[in-house]
């Protein structure tokens, strides 16, 4: 029988990735069948009345809050799962750099994603350039991008390089610089159709990556039917039609290879899918997970009991770090540049 991996997702905004009430993104994949997960339902919550469980409703009752950690603990010991989470501010930044920064620099003949420098300046800006900057002014500046990167009108481009001058760009002109002097082919990449600020294809390409290690041959992908997940199952049609033989190293622990072992993605009911109800566990609580250690708001299950159940291969963030050095050492001798093209050659989009 063919192995088939379960997806959720959660904090899924659509091009806006400033919103305030929801600051993280992610998806989780559990390869369980819905007999196994039924099963496991029953076990940990065998007096549970609704139709359909959910990490929210769950996790606002005292009672079922220690039942959500141990049935995570059995999920993640029991079966393969990976769960991605990314900072959407950051991921915001990284976007920033690949369309208003780094074709100025190609054009020069530079690397601009050798070693993930591009990592590190996100990193930087995300950390000082509110202070340095100035919030207000800092937070302008990347809500004209993403402006700009939704409507593509010369009037959006022209309020995006306003607001970069309106800043004290000279503190890190090496990311500023090429907007403040309005550069013809950073605003030509803004202004490309198709491209979009939208992170699914973010999340998808990590979870991707481990679904294709984890899984011993040919596999499926069920997700629910929900509005938010019907990007993703465009994406993943379009990842499963790509024939070409290529491979990519991403980092020193991931890589991506095409054609995928991927084979085939269906929707599914969640209300009738158990094991897509453990996914919306898995992710539900990693999200909130996230948000509790940032202090956006107060956890309703602890942050670290959460997190320490999981293997390092089986949790991805996505967050800013400043050690840069061991950031350096990561992303040596990825192939960030070559990838990144043949992305927006193959799918319309650079991946992160």
């Amino acid at each position: 029988m063919m192995e088939c991996f379960y997806i959720d997702e959660s904090g899924y905004t659509g091009f806006d990735l400033l919103n305030p009430e929801q600051r993280f993104q992610g998806a989780a994949a559990v390869a369980i069948s819905d007999d196994e997960a039924a099963q496991l339902i029953r076990e940990y919550f065998p007096k549970l009345q609704a139709a359909e469980l959910k990490y929210r409703a769950l996790a606002r009752r005292p009672g079922y809050r220690q039942p959500l950690i141990d049935l995570q603990r059995a999920v993640l010991s029991q079966h393969k799962c990976v769960t991605y989470v990314c900072d959407k501010r950051f991921l915001l930044l990284l976007m920033f750099l690949d369309y208003a920064v780094e074709p100025f620099y190609y054009e020069l003949g530079q690397d601009f994603y050798k070693d993930g420098q591009n990592y590190a300046l996100a990193s930087l800006l995300y950390t000082v350039g509110p202070t340095l900057l100035g919030k207000s002014a800092f937070n302008d500046l990347l809500a004209a991008f993403q402006r700009a990167m939704k409507e593509k009108t010369p009037q959006a481009l022209e309020a995006l390089v306003k607001a970069a001058r309106k800043l004290n760009w000279s503190e890190i002109p090496e990311a500023l610089g090429p907007l403040a002097f309005r550069a013809p082919v950073c605003l030509s990449a803004i202004a490309t159709p198709g491209v979009s600020t939208d992170a699914a294809m973010v999340v998808l390409q990590s979870l991707i990556t481990r679904m294709e290690v984890m899984a011993s041959g040919p596999y499926l992908v069920m997700h629910d039917q929900s509005k938010n997940l019907l990007r993703y199952h465009e994406l993943l049609q379009r990842y499963i039609g790509h024939q070409d033989e290529v491979e990519f190293r991403q980092t020193q622990i991931a890589s991506i290879r095409f054609p995928l072992k991927l084979s085939s993605v269906t929707q599914v009911d969640s209300k009738t899918s158990p094991a897509v109800q453990i996914a919306d566990v898995m992710i539900g609580a990693a999200i909130e997970a996230a948000n509790g250690l940032t202090g956006l708001r107060p956890p309703l299950l602890n942050p670290q009991a959460v997190l320490s159940l999981y293997a390092d291969e089986q949790f991805i963030h996505l967050v800013p770090s400043i050690n840069f050095d061991e950031q350096k050492q990561f992303r040596e001798g990825a192939q960030a540049a070559e990838m990144i093209d043949y992305f927006a050659k193959h799918f319309g989009t650079k991946p992160t």
